[in-house]
């Protein structure tokens, strides 16, 4: 399931994952928002978080994720993600490099940092 974070700024998406993450998660909920905030702003801003609850990606869901995030390719400004779980944590870390975007990784305990961090001004 994907969810939105509730009271962002204009210009940053956020979502928070839980537990099995479905293609049709990405098609109703992650890609609406995704283009209309692109109809608004030519640079988005975005804040993942990946908690606890979460257990993974369905089949074809991880394909969606990476179509959804090279379809505006351009257009990230900041992505953070905030997660413990460990098998993300290293697959940020060792892809991170190649989101063309200011990227950077937290842990749960971060929230309020990767926050303060998505908003801080340019």
């Amino acid at each position: 399931m994907i969810e939105q974070l509730p009271s962002l700024p204009a210009g940053i998406l956020g979502f928070r994952l839980r537990g099995i993450v479905t293609a049709d998660d990405y098609e109703s909920v992650m890609v609406p928002d995704i283009e209309a905030a692109f109809a608004l702003n030519r640079k988005v801003r975005s804040i993942i978080h990946l908690g606890d609850d979460f257990t993974g990606f369905a089949p074809g869901a991880m394909w969606d994720d990476v179509k959804l995030g090279f379809r505006h390719i351009s257009g990230w400004e900041r992505t953070a993600v905030v997660t413990d779980v460990g098998w993300v944590r290293v697959m940020s870390s060792v892809f991170g490099f190649a989101i063309p975007s200011h990227f950077k990784l937290f842990s749960n305990a971060q929230m309020d940092d990767a926050m303060r961090w998505i908003a801080e001004p340019r």
